[in-house]
């Protein structure tokens, strides 16, 4: 049987060097920013039964707990530097580990972004990830710089994981196709952090966030932390390209409202437009504009004609559901 720290020792301490003054072993790890640098530090917990279904596939497990993590620098612009693993398992099993930690450090080292500590107990299965990223000062993307004026943009495509999850509950009748081409944007999201990065760093945006509960609430955030409305085109959202063969209806409702996503929403002057579109060839993602920053307040949606619609959706939320 494992124990605690053979656990740790086996499958997630590392001999390669890194980047920490002081990783693994110790109370605290020591990490030291660029000098001049900020630190952007998020947590995320991710819980068997609330984030993911149970037996879930622990490579893919793996991969979207720190994938979720690293989307949330990227909506900041930040770069990776580290991060911390608090795990919580009913049983030291150790194929799952085998899986779970291969997933993990195969995502962890596309970044290189390295664990430099945590914690591990008995428990439901739970899994909770602090990282640290660094940024110049002035350069971070944050809630409450977008402007009236500001385009809206959306990077890559929304939709197809709140697809998969509707075909694995049968809310809709899902084509196993459909289902295998969609099920992928559930398991293992891309995070977009080439973009953010060049985003800050190039001064092509003003305000940014990733979108994990569905962008009709978490544009939200920046609308009621910069004081500004938006009106968005529904028809122009970017469908994922399983969702993309679906009705209007569902085409409309899981891109504005889909959640599990993790794309970035960005703001950006209308004069950065080609800028922008060259900034998303140079990081391999497609940058699609959507909408618009308005100085009235409130989120107000047209169809592709340019027509009001009253289009009742919302995003997620842990305690108040969809």
């Amino acid at each position: 049987m494992l124990s605690e720290f053979d656990l740790i020792k086996q499958y997630f301490v590392r001999d390669r060097p890194g980047r920490a003054v002081l990783g693994i072993g110790d109370d605290c790890a020591l990490l030291a920013p660029a000098p001049g640098m900020q630190l952007a530090v998020s947590s995320d917990m991710l819980v068997e039964g609330r984030h993911f279904f149970a037996g879930a596939d622990p490579f893919a497990l793996g991969h979207k707990c720190l994938a979720v993590n690293l989307s949330d620098l990227a909506a900041m612009g930040a770069a990776p530097l580290g991060f911390t693993l608090a795990l919580a398992l009913p049983a030291a099993e150790r194929a799952w580990l085998d899986g779970f930690s291969r997933g993990l450090f195969a995502l962890a080292d596309a970044h290189g972004c390295e664990l430099v500590g945590g914690d591990t107990t008995r428990g439901p299965l739970t899994v909770c990830i602090t990282i640290f990223g660094e940024l110049a000062p002035g350069r971070a993307l944050r809630r409450d710089a977008a402007r009236a004026g500001d385009d809206v943009w959306i990077s890559g495509t929304l939709g197809d994981a709140r697809l998969a999850l509707a075909g694995y509950l049968d809310e809709v009748a899902l084509a196993p196709a459909d289902l295998a081409l969609a099920a992928p944007r559930m398991h293992v999201p891309t995070p977009r952090v080439a973009l953010g990065r060049l985003l800050a760093d190039e001064g092509l945006a003003h305000a940014a966030l990733d979108i994990s509960d569905g962008l009709a609430g978490d544009i939200g955030h920046i609308l009621a932390a910069s004081r500004v409305g938006a009106i968005l085109d529904v028809d122009a959202l970017p469908a994922g390209p399983a969702l993309a063969r679906q009705p209007q209806a569902l085409r409309r409702r899981f891109t504005a409202a889909g959640g599990d996503d993790y794309e970035l929403c960005f703001t950006a002057p209308a004069d950065r437009r080609a800028a922008i579109l060259a900034a998303g060839e140079r990081c391999g993602v497609a940058v699609t504009r959507v909408g618009a920053i308005t100085a009235a307040p409130g989120l107000r949606w047209v169809d592709g004609a340019g027509a009001a619609l009253a289009l009742a959706v919302r995003g997620w939320d842990h305690f108040g559901g969809a």
